[in-house]
């Protein structure tokens, strides 16, 4: 059996602040219990937004934006410390910065709470490199479906 050890040491300095990030963020969430609310949630996202560096911080300020335009039911809130939108209390979809494991791009993924079903496979990750009115199209219709 894996020490306690030996399986910290399979993740990277990034993926451990991640997990750290999450449990903080379910303290605080305990502490806060029915208390939240869409601000909190929308504050806090924009605070770690507002720590992105370039050019992740203007498309997850563009990408949060459009999700509160065109999916008005979802909650903002962190999730591993990204911005995540949750519909009674799951994820449905989430940004994450090129920043924070050193990809290329960033992404916008969708979880299976995501009505995104097509057939025997479909996509639930997309890199994100610009904003474009394209792109901000083909965002707004996989979230009208995803939450539709």
């Amino acid at each position: 059996m894996a020490s306690k050890t030996d399986v910290a040491e399979g993740f990277t300095d990034a993926e451990r602040a991640a997990m750290k990030e999450r449990a903080q963020e379910l303290k605080g969430n305990s502490r806060r219990g029915s208390r939240a609310t869409r601000g909190d949630g929308a504050s806090e996202v924009l605070a770690k937004l507002a720590e992105m560096p370039e050019p992740d911080r203007v498309l997850g300020e563009r990408l949060h934006a459009l999700m509160m335009a065109c999916a008005p039911d979802l909650q903002p809130k962190l999730w591993y410390g990204m911005p995540a939108y949750v519909r009674e209390g799951k994820v449905v979809c989430f940004f994450q910065g090129a920043h924070k494991f050193k990809t290329r791009y960033a992404t916008l993924g969708f979880s299976n709470e995501a009505r995104l079903d097509d057939g025997a496979l479909w996509p639930t990750a997309f890199a994100l490199m610009d904003w474009t009115p394209d792109t901000e199209a083909r965002i707004t219709a996989l979230v009208q479906r995803a939450v539709g």
